[in-house]
């Protein structure tokens, strides 16, 4: 920026939250791809957060709407990235982010999975992934796709028994048939498909992302594929800080610097230090006073987990709406902040935690919050993967 540095208030960063993210019930939208592209992509290492994350910004939420843009349109696609987290995103964005995030990932994932084989007794520990790799892929190509089960069952041969965690107190010996995929899907050769199951299971079908993402994950470089990473990451979640940008993605901090500098990051101020906004960004209209709002989030959903620095919308007295390692259970917002947590119990009653005081209006609107979210799942049940401690103790 030239002149005076801008200078952002939290008011207006919660603001900005309030309209890109799609929260204000006004900007909710039908469109799948839209709203994904809202917080850049879906956190999806809880099958149950794509479908919630999705419906909190739905001006109509739909299960099977969101299941037909993943698996019938195939415009969004599922692919682990970044902090090996598994994600859903455009396939453009899924490019970006396999040659800023994931490529590395799985040259890691590779040598762990060698070193598996290795230790069982194989001393071709490479090869055999290499002929691993081709009778998958040969397989998925010709008969289309199928489950790690049914992969087993047709290559019987991949079924080399090596062990976990030896010598552990949860060690435990697995099939390498079950390893394969799991790294042929960090190296983008494979994809989850649809659930085997019902939408809140975590089983996938595997295919070819060649077959499932015509022109697959490309060959970006890593360089190349984090300016625009970046870039989609400052529009969506932009002011940030760098260290934001760092953590979200799992960079270094040569690669964060080098992603800003490409992307042509500004330089703004922020309540508590210097931050960051995308080219041209710094003024906008979505920074303007909104209307009071809620939100009910699910567990890992971007919103919540979209920033290291949190203290502008998460107060110290939150602190239990996540865990221990840092994963945010399901979250009530009120006006751009986290107010407390919610579960929906074992007979599908909404429960729900208050960490700061909120007005009657406050908690009336959350409760009809909670009647869409009761509506779209219906009779459905399912347990989270990622509680925080409060939804943890609010399920008893």
């Amino acid at each position: 920026m030239t002149g005076m540095t801008r200078r952002f208030t939290t008011a207006e960063r919660r603001a900005r939250l309030a309209r890109r993210h799609l929260l204000l019930p006004a900007l909710r939208t039908d469109d799948v791809v839209a709203l994904t592209d809202a917080v850049v992509a879906l956190h999806s290492t809880d099958p149950v957060t794509v479908h919630l994350s999705a419906a909190a910004r739905m001006a109509h939420p739909s299960i099977p709407a969101v299941e037909r843009c993943l698996y019938d349109d195939r415009a969004l696609v599922r692919h682990h990235a970044m902090r090996r987290t598994l994600w859903i995103a455009r396939p453009e964005v899924v490019r970006w982010m396999h040659a800023a995030c994931t490529r590395k990932q799985a040259a890691v994932e590779h040598r762990r999975t060698a070193k598996f084989l290795t230790d069982a007794g194989r001393d071709d520990a490479d090869a055999w992934i290499a002929g691993a790799r081709k009778q998958v892929l040969d397989l998925l190509h010709e008969q289309g796709p199928m489950t790690t089960r049914r992969l087993g069952e047709e290559l019987p041969e991949l079924r080399v028994p090596i062990g976990l965690a030896p010598g552990k107190s949860y060690a435990a010996t697995i099939s390498a048939h079950t390893r394969i995929p799991l790294l042929l899907g960090f190296e983008g050769a494979l994809v989850r498909t649809r659930p085997a199951g019902s939408w809140v299971s975590g089983a996938y079908v595997w295919d070819a992302m060649d077959t499932w993402m015509p022109g697959g994950v490309g060959d970006l470089t890593e360089q190349e594929g984090s300016v625009p990473l970046a870039d989609a990451y400052l529009r969506r979640f932009g002011p940030v800080t760098q260290r934001d940008l760092q953590w979200w993605t799992g960079w270094t901090v040569a690669l964060t610097k080098h992603a800003l500098a490409g992307a042509g990051a500004e330089a703004v101020e922020l309540e508590d230090g210097p931050g960051w906004v995308a080219a041209g960004d710094a003024e906008s209209a979505d920074d303007a006073p909104v209307p009071s709002w809620v939100a009910l989030l699910p567990s890992l959903d971007p919103t919540t987990m979209g920033w290291k620095d949190r203290g502008w919308y998460l107060d110290p007295a939150c602190a239990d709406a996540f865990d221990s390692v840092g994963n945010a259970g399901a979250t009530i917002w009120a006006d751009g902040r986290v107010v407390g947590a919610w579960a929906l119990g074992e007979d599908g009653a909404f429960l729900s935690h208050y960490f700061l005081e909120v007005s009657d209006g406050t908690r009336r609107a959350v409760l009809q919050e909670a009647e869409r979210l009761q509506a779209l799942v219906g009779e459905t049940r399912f347990s989270v993967r990622f509680p925080g401690h409060m939804q943890k103790s609010l399920n008893g």
